[in-house]
């Protein structure tokens, strides 16, 4: 069973395995259409897709009509309905991948082994590092089955924004180290695009998402890793992962689970939630 990473090797011997399903989480945030697009032009064989804005996330509006973030957690029911109709079920070892170093493979991961499903993992190098050990691709569209996946107890943790409001208040000996997972100079306040304001939620730390990848694409050691991020968080479970929307800060959860370090929380509507809020404190700069 495969819980964290896969290699293109690897995947080669495990396509054999009628159990096997293979979702194509390719995405562009500042192109819709550009996943399936990637999707159609060649893709694993096999591979059925996973639309980021559909399949994998919910609304932008909470239930009281408030804005949630750009990429809102699906509801459960929401989220089961999308699995099967991939394919999914209670046995699927599930295999993730895309082009983006597992921005968006991470994501699905994360979703899955939050209602349970454990034998989920991301392709280490994505579709480049398939290509490149000399795979083949199809062109053709797959529709598989509909799948049977069930919740099951979740292997996950998450806080919503009160808590992280929460947490600014917090003694020092008591607080939750939020970790921001966006781009350098987007956690310093400078370059936002995606997002109406710019910064970063106080206190928070930064440890963009590709610093877990190599040169490559392929994720660092899991040696490497975890001497990295224990020089960023004392205890996992006492950490809280955010980025924009609560896509790449899977990455980092991605990350932590490799190095032995599982634990730490998602904010899931991240920064877009959080600035979306004038009275929500706004910090800028490295620190």
């Amino acid at each position: 069973m495969y819980t964290t990473l896969i290699s293109a090797q690897q995947l080669a011997v495990e396509l054999k395995n009628p159990s096997t399903v293979v979702v194509d989480c390719r995405h562009d945030l500042m192109d819709a259409q550009a996943g399936k697009n990637a999707y159609d032009t060649g893709h694993i064989p096999g591979a059925v897709f996973a639309n980021l804005d559909i399949d994998l996330s919910g609304s932008k509006l909470d239930a009281a009509g408030v804005f949630a973030g750009r990429h809102p957690l699906p509801k459960t029911e929401d989220l089961l309905a999308a699995l099967r109709s991939l394919g999914i079920n209670q046995d699927s070892q599930v295999i993730a991948y895309d082009a983006h170093g597992g921005m968006f493979a991470a994501r699905l991961w994360w979703l899955l082994r939050s209602i349970g499903h454990a034998q989920v993992a991301v392709l280490d190098g994505g579709i480049a590092a398939w290509i490149g050990a000399g795979h083949a691709v199809q062109t053709e569209s797959v529709s598989l089955e509909a799948g049977n996946i069930q919740a099951k107890e979740s292997l996950t943790k998450q806080v919503n924004v009160q808590t992280v409001l929460q947490n600014l208040q917090a003694s020092a000996d008591a607080q939750l180290q939020v970790i921001d997972a966006r781009a350098p100079d987007r956690f310093r306040g400078e370059n936002e695009t995606m997002d109406p304001v710019g910064g970063h939620i106080p206190g928070a730390k930064n440890r963009f998402f590709k610093d877990n990848l190599q040169a490559d694409g392929r994720f660092k050691s899991a040696q490497e890793l975890r001497d990295e991020w224990q020089g960023l968080i004392a205890d996992p479970s006492k950490a809280i992962m955010q980025c924009g929307s609560g896509v790449t800060a899977c990455h980092n959860l991605l990350a932590l689970e490799v190095a032995g370090l599982g634990g730490a929380a998602l904010y899931p509507g991240s920064w877009s939630e959080w600035c979306a809020d004038a009275s929500r404190p706004v910090a800028s700069g490295a620190a």
